[in-house]
C-alpha cells in the first residue's frame, strides 16, 4: 500500500429530486493505493450512495471525481465502471447464465478473445478456492450462499480492474461463512494489492478488513478517518466512541494475525505411534494433550493420557476429532472464537496445505491484550480527553 490517492472525491454531494435534505453532503474522501478503505456508519447514513457515485452508477450532483489524476465527473461512466470492479450483498449473479458466463461478463464487453476469456474464468475460479471443472458449468441456483458471494468476487476481478467496490458483501451469510470468506479475501488481497472501498454497518467486520476506516455521521460526514489502531485507542468523539461500542480489548484482537506471531510448539505423534511412544512424548511435554497427525500431517486427533491408555490398535477413533483450525491469515479474535470449541484449550495452526505449523494458546492471547493495552496508552495523546 503506497500513500498515492488512486481516487479522489472533492466536494461531493447528492440531492435527489424531491427532496431538500443532500444524502451526502459536500464530502472530501481520499482512497489510498493499494489498500482497504471501509466505510461504516449507521444505517442511513449515505455509506453505499458514496459506493455508489464512485463508479457514477449515480450521479453527483455536486464535486469532482478524480481517478488516477483525471477528473472522471462527466467521462463516459460504462467505460469508468469497466476499471472498477463492484461486489453487492445480493450478488446478482445472472442466473440464466453458467458460473463461466457470469465471471465472463467484463472481459466479453471489453472484446476479450475466447481463449484468454477461458483462462481467466478458470484462473479467477481457482483463486476463490471453486474447483473449475466442478463449477464452470453450473448456474446460480445450483450454488450454496458462500458459494455465490465467491462468485460475485471472481465476477468483480474479471478484467483485474485497478479497483473494487464492495457495499456489504458478506452480509447475508451465516456468521461461519462469513468469517470464512472474510479471511480468504484477505488472504486474495495479500497477493492482489487492490485498492478497495467497502462498505459495513458492522464495526467488527471494519476494524478486521480496513487499512483505513471512514465512520460516517448523517450525509457521509466523515467522523474520523484513521487506521483501525488509532481509532480503538483514541475515539475522536462521543459519536465514534459510542459506535465503537464496548469491548475494544477484544476488538484488539482483530488487529493481528495468527502470521504476526510465532505459533507455539506442541507435542505430536503420527497417526501409526504405539501406545508407548504416545504416552512418552505426552508426558516429556508436560501438556495435558497430545495432538495426532495423519499422513499427510494435518492434525486429526486430540489426546489425553487416559485416551492413549483405552486406545486399541490406533488412534483413529481415540480421544477428540480436531474439528477446527486456524491459517496464518486468521486473526487472533478468530482464533479465540475457534478455541473456545477446541477440546484442548488451545487451536491448532494449519498452513495453505492444511499440515500442522504449531498451535495458538490462551496465554499467547492474554500476553497479545496486556501488548495492546500499553500500545494503547501510549498512543493517546497527553492532552485528549
Amino acid at each position: 500500500m503506497t500513500d498515492q490517492a488512486l481516487i479522489s472525491l472533492q466536494g461531493i454531494g447528492k440531492t435527489y429530486p424531491g427532496s431538500d435534505i443532500p444524502a451526502v453532503a459536500d464530502l472530501d474522501l481520499n482512497v489510498t493505493e493499494g489498500g482497504i478503505l471501509v466505510l461504516v456508519g449507521p444505517s442511513g447514513c449515505g455509506k453505499s450512495t458514496t459506493l455508489r457515485l464512485i463508479n457514477r452508477m449515480i450521479e453527483p450532483t455536486t464535486g469532482h471525481i478524480f481517478f488516477e489524476g483525471e477528473d472522471v465527473t462527466t467521462a463516459n461512466p460504462d467505460l469508468l465502471r469497466r476499471r472498477i470492479g463492484y461486489v453487492i450483498q445480493q450478488i446478482g449473479l445472472f442466473p440464466h447464465m453458467t458460473i463461466a458466463e457470469n465471471v465472463s461478463t467484463v472481459p466479453k464487453l471489453l472484446k476479450w478473445d475466447t481463449a484468454r476469456t477461458a483462462k481467466r474464468v478458470d484462473e479467477l475460479l481457482d483463486m476463490v478456492g471453486m474447483d473449475p471443472s466442478i463449477y464452470r458449468g453450473r448456474y446460480p441456483k445450483e450454488l450454496s450462499g458462500g458459494q455465490a458471494q465467491r462468485v460475485g468476487v471472481a465476477r468483480a476481478l474479471g478484467a483485474d480492474p485497478d479497483v473494487m467496490l464492495m457495499d456489504e458483501p458478506f452480509g447475508a451469510i451465516d456468521p461461519i461463512t462469513r468469517d470464512r470468506l472474510q479471511n480468504e479475501f484477505l488472504r486474495l488481497q495479500g497477493e492482489l494489492k487492490k485498492t478497495i472501498v467497502f462498505v459495513t454497518h458492522d464495526i467488527d467486520e471494519a476494524i478486521k478488513m480496513g487499512d483505513q476506516i471512514a465512520i460516517l455521521r448523517d450525509q457521509s460526514k466523515v467522523a474520523q478517518l484513521d487506521t483501525p489502531e488509532r481509532i480503538l485507542a483514541n475515539p475522536a468523539d462521543a459519536f465514534v466512541a459510542d459506535f465503537l461500542g464496548s469491548g475494544s480489548t477484544l476488538k484488539g484482537l482483530t488487529l493481528v494475525r495468527v502470521k504476526d506471531i510465532e505459533p507455539t510448539p506442541y507435542p505430536v505423534v503420527d497417526m501409526s505411534a504405539g501406545r508407548a511412544e504416545a504416552a512418552r512424548v505426552l508426558q516429556d511435554s508436560g501438556e495435558r494433550w497430545l495432538l495426532v497427525l495423519d499422513n499427510a500431517k494435518h492434525p486429526v486427533r486430540w489426546l489425553t493420557a487416559q485416551d492413549i491408555d483405552r486406545a486399541d490398535q490406533s488412534f483413529a477413533d481415540a480421544g477428540q476429532a480436531v474439528r477446527t483450525t486456524v491459517q496464518s491469515s486468521y486473526t487472533l479474535r478468530d482464533a479465540l472464537e475457534l478455541m473456545l470449541h477446541s477440546a484442548a484449550g488451545c487451536i491448532a495452526v494449519v498452513d495453505n496445505k492444511n499440515e500442522f505449523a504449531g498451535v495458538v494458546k490462551l496465554e499467547t492471547l492474554a500476553r497479545q491484550i496486556q501488548d495492546m493495552q500499553v500500545a494503547a496508552r501510549l498512543a493517546i495523546p497527553e492532552d485528549a480527553g
